[in-house]
């Protein structure tokens, strides 16, 4: 499998970041989140003088062989449907893209249908759907080593365009049901607690829906290492984006992390390479059952508390205002020593 150098950015900035920030036009932590964003941001950067360049945001879509089991009342098709969505500029990510002034990229690295050459999709599928992981692994190790290498490929176009701050999102009918999974497996939060309704509003499904994975949990015919666990439950979408956070933090890049599937994602890379986490802002907590059990277990503070349950990183965008907000006051503001202003503190 590809391996990635993740450097913990250097400590020495961090008091230099800390003596700018309190010495702002403000009370001392007045600002809260923004102050704690443009510290994390410099830090990552090394340098009292952050920015956010060209941002991107990338959604990965696949299908998911467990959908047989009927673990989710949409049908298989609505992933290409709604990739066919994305492309025309209709779905909830494409508003927020647009609103924020973000690239958007959609990428089919895994979904069952035959798109035509001419579609608008950066075409990366591995395999048209998962196995279903009731019975078997979802893919082999080959498939895996390849779907981390292609995401790391899409992050790699992305910073070669000059793109320094990067969010990830997807789309696969029944991949709430993979991260529930992988929850359960990589974090030893019992599987329960994981599994929530997913596309499912009115939760009927819910019991079948767990009985599904917890038969599924029974049969795993791996061991306990986090990439047999990955590749056994994992969609090629989610898989993917793994290798595009890993990428992203070896290129020192901001990572806006959304919701229970992209959280599950780099809950998964970390397992790969703990350093990814340095690099991750978390834009979001969820409805989905298991994203605030995840989030907890990355010690993660999420900017944003929407009730999202929706995917495709449209609370990692709902939260980069925020996030470009932290950069401009660590940038814009006065210091008090500049325009002789007593400190009030």
């Amino acid at each position: 499998m590809l391996q990635f150098n993740i450097e913990k950015p250097k400590d020495e900035v961090r008091s230099y970041l800390q003596e700018k920030i309190d010495n702002l036009t403000k009370p001392k932590g007045s600002l809260g989140v923004l102050e704690d964003l443009a510290m994390q941001i410099g830090w990552i950067q090394q340098t009292l003088e952050p920015k956010l360049i060209n941002p991107h945001h990338i959604v990965f879509a696949g299908d998911h062989g467990i959908a047989a089991e009927g673990v989710s009342p949409s049908p298989q098709e609505v992933t290409f449907q709604m990739v066919a969505n994305f492309w025309a500029g209709g779905a909830g990510i494409n508003f927020l893209a647009r609103q924020h002034k973000i690239e958007l990229q959609i990428v089919d690295a895994g979904v069952n249908f035959d798109f035509k050459p001419e579609d608008p999709i950066i075409d990366k599928k591995i395999r048209k759907s998962t196995r279903n992981y009731l019975n078997e692994a979802a893919m082999t190790h080959e498939e895996m080593d390849l779907a981390i290498q292609r995401g790391a490929d899409c992050v790699q176009a992305c910073f070669d365009k000059g793109c320094n701050v990067i969010g990830f999102g997807e789309m696969g009918i029944t991949n709430t049901s993979a991260s529930a999974l992988w929850t359960a497996c990589l974090t030893d939060i019992p599987l329960k607690d994981c599994v929530g309704a997913g596309c499912d509003h009115t939760g009927n499904i819910m019991e079948h829906k767990y009985n599904v994975l917890k038969q599924a949990k029974e049969n795993y015919k791996g061991d306990n290492s986090p990439e047999d666990i990955i590749r056994y439950f994992g969609g090629y979408e989610m898989v993917m984006a793994v290798g595009a956070m890993l990428k992203a933090a070896e290129l020192k890049m901001v990572i806006l992390v959304d919701g229970f599937i992209m959280t599950n994602c780099l809950l998964a890379a970390s397992k790969l390479n703990e350093n990814v986490l340095y690099y991750a802002i978390f834009g979001h907590q969820g409805d989905e059952a298991g994203h605030k059990l995840v989030l907890k277990y990355l010690n993660a503070k999420p900017i944003l508390h929407l009730g999202y349950r929706l995917g495709e990183g449209t609370g990692a965008l709902c939260a980069y205002p925020i996030v470009d907000s932290s950069v401009r006051m660590i940038n814009e503001m006065n210091s008090f020593k500049k325009i002789q202003v007593t400190k009030y503190f």
